[in-house]
């Protein structure tokens, strides 16, 4: 049986509300405003990728045996370059999906795919991009980056309400 945790945010409509008036400029089911954006972008991270070991038939090292026998390696017992982190955007007004893979998911990071993201539409479009509330995607008072580029660059970040990733709708290109 699967569980959701209920939203403990206390502007859980707010944020909703906003997504899904995103979503709905994107459709084309409703107008957007002066200060809405024409193109609207859900941004999430998937991650950290590496090799996942299967149920059934794996290699093992020859010999043992006895009465003890040897012990099967699992298939992750080496990471000799680590392991990565794919960002991932769905362009709803272009239907199609973005990807980078990156040594890293931090702000930087991810201010770089966001960046990419930006040059694909002339800077006087204005883009709505749909994220979680993972800390690389937040200003804070220590490092305002986020904020700062987003308003120097015409982005409008539109945050899903905690425990609500579902509605990002990239979690289902990630799912498959």
């Amino acid at each position: 049986m699967k569980t959701w945790k209920a939203s403990t945010d206390a502007d859980f409509e707010a944020k909703k509300n906003r997504v899904l008036e995103l979503y709905a400029i994107a459709d084309g089911v409703a107008q957007p405003g002066p200060d809405d954006p024409a193109v609207v972008i859900c941004v999430d991270e998937f991650g950290p990728l590496n090799l996942q070991p299967h149920p059934g038939r794996q290699w093992a090292c020859r010999g043992g045996g006895g009465t003890r026998p040897r012990r099967r390696r699992r298939a992750t017992y080496t990471r000799p370059h680590g392991v990565r982190h794919m960002f991932g955007a769905y362009d709803l007004h272009r239907d199609r999906l973005y990807g980078h893979v990156k040594a890293r998911k931090g702000r930087a990071q991810f201010l770089e795919f966001c960046r990419y993201l930006r040059s694909l539409y002339p800077p006087e479009i204005r883009i709505g991009l749909v994220l979680d509330n993972f800390s690389p995607h937040l200003s804070t008072k220590a490092d305002t980056r986020v904020g700062d580029w987003a308003r120097a660059n015409n982005v409008e970040p539109a945050y899903v309400p905690f425990y609500a990733s579902w509605l990002n709708r990239i979690e289902a290109q990630f799912t498959a």
